[in-house]
């Protein structure tokens, strides 16, 4: 593809969106960010710590309910892109779905009683809550996953998807901050260990619910129209087979890059977000409260990041910016498994650091996946914004659910010991607390490091995506 600058080009014309419209896309993004985060920093210590469940039964619950939400993204995003109703093809998974998500996520945080026998009664919970995380993650990927396919669909400027998705990426760092604020204040009011997390269940659960309407009132006129002047276009276009999307999907060499930036990217924030509560705490040696404030100085630090790295990106390219702020997240990921007990200060400095890395993990492989999904239409005719978010997160999903079962078994092999509800944390062994530092320091540092190696090789430049978008305004409008 030829490279001339982009101003020798005659440019389609590209509306710009309202700040209303941004604002309340962004809002949306609440739906998944405060059951999200309250999941990865809490699910994993909840399960053994207050339910009472072996870290590796705790894991196994972790890869059945991860790996389903991954299996089901390709399914609901090719649903969606062949979904015709008034409301267009995402909209109606978004409103149907978001009830049933707040009402599985709040039964995820009940410790019900199923037997007085010690061993069955664990049985029946690691039953309990592997159904319950199929039926969540289900509604889940039906309102997130539609959600997140938007974006495309509101615009097709280079510049301005940044924007918006600065808007998305700011609210889910917001949402990962209120949801942390909210734990806290919950926490330190309620003092039963179970019933804090089933008021935090039920208070996350509303504000998801809430926030999944808002954004659908905000933004579905935009949208709408936008898919009425598609209509014609896509009429006489042919239908693709199942397999020949696929086909086409994995033939796309920026998408691979986009979708291992991003694998690597939430694997190792992920991970460290799971073992961060087993570090602050049995590392560490600090009151549980330390926890949610070294998450909120992480998420903090992101979110005050996010509108600067966003302007950056405008002077040099999403990949610089990825380029830049990706090693100071790798810099405080690997100072983490140096940090010795009483270093309380550092932790937070460290906490800072790394939320200067993580805004780029907000927000550049989601700005970057509109431009592949606009490659894709030149080269097959096809838009197919579902099966490419839902392919994406697929993959960053199971990468994630096989992490969370591999890190409950090494604590498990390291002889790991499980705390019961209202008993004092046991001391826990030299092993345990060596895999504890080494999950939490060297293992996501790598990972990170191969997201780095993919960045690099990404090829849609500004110019590039600039050409794309020429060359699909032209044959859109061949008379």
């Amino acid at each position: 593809m030829d490279q001339s600058p982009s101003s020798a080009l005659p440019k389609p014309e590209i509306k710009t969106l309202r700040f209303t419209t941004k604002f309340t896309y962004g809002v949306g993004e609440l739906s998944a960010a405060i059951p999200g985060n309250i999941l990865s920093f809490f699910f994993l210590f909840f399960l053994t710590n207050i339910a009472g469940l072996s870290a590796s039964k705790a894991g196994t619950v972790m890869l059945i309910s991860k790996a389903w939400d991954a299996i089901n993204d390709p399914l609901i995003g090719w649903l969606s892109d062949h979904t015709r109703s008034p409301w267009g093809r995402r909209y109606p998974w978004i409103v149907c779905g978001a009830v049933p998500l707040g009402l599985f996520f709040m039964l995820l945080w009940i410790v019900p009683t199923f037997s007085q026998d010690a061993t069955l009664n664990q049985q029946a919970l690691f039953g309990y809550y592997g159904v319950l995380g199929v039926l969540f993650y289900a509604a889940f990927t039906s309102v997130l996953l539609p959600f997140s396919a938007l974006a495309p669909e509101l615009t097709q400027d280079y510049h301005e998807r940044t924007s918006l998705i600065s808007f998305k990426s700011a609210f889910s760092v917001g949402g990962a901050i209120l949801a942390l604020v909210l734990a806290q204040v919950i926490f330190s009011v309620v003092e039963h260990p179970s019933q804090k997390y089933l008021v935090l269940g039920i208070v996350c659960a509303t504000c998801a619910v809430v926030s999944a309407y808002v954004s659908v009132l905000g933004t579905h006129r935009v949208v709408l129209n936008q898919q009425e002047s598609e209509t014609v276009n896509e009429s006489v276009r042919p239908s693709l087979p199942w397999r020949s999307q696929i086909g086409y999907i994995f033939t796309n060499r920026p998408f691979l890059y986009v979708m291992g930036i991003y694998l690597c990217s939430w694997l190792g924030v992920q991970i460290t977000a799971a073992i961060l509560p087993y570090f602050v705490i049995n590392w560490m040696g600090l009151p549980d409260h330390h926890f949610t404030q070294v998450a909120i100085a992480v998420q903090g630090t992101a979110l005050a990041m996010m509108f600067i790295w966003s302007f950056v990106s405008k002077r040099l390219g999403k990949k610089a910016v990825y380029l830049i702020g990706m090693p100071l997240l790798i810099l405080a990921e690997a100072g983490l498994f140096f940090l010795q007990p009483g270093q309380v200060g550092l932790l937070y400095g460290l906490a800072v650091l790394a939320g200067f890395g993580i805004a780029t993990a907000y927000l550049i492989p989601w700005s970057m996946l509109p431009d592949v999904v606009d490659l894709d239409e030149l080269n097959s005719g096809q838009r197919r914004e579902g099966i490419f978010y839902g392919f994406m997160v697929l993959f960053q999903k199971m990468g994630f659910a096989i992490a969370l079962f591999l890190v409950g078994k090494i604590l498990d092999w390291a002889g790991f010991i499980s705390s019961v509800a209202g008993e004092p944390n046991p001391v826990q062994p030299e092993s345990a607390l060596f895999a504890i530092r080494m999950i939490i320091g060297p293992l996501p540092t790598l990972i990170l490091l191969c997201g780095l190696v993919f960045s690099y090789f990404y090829p849609i430049t500004r110019e590039v995506h600039v050409q794309i978008l020429h060359q699909l305004w032209e044959r859109n409008h061949q008379s």
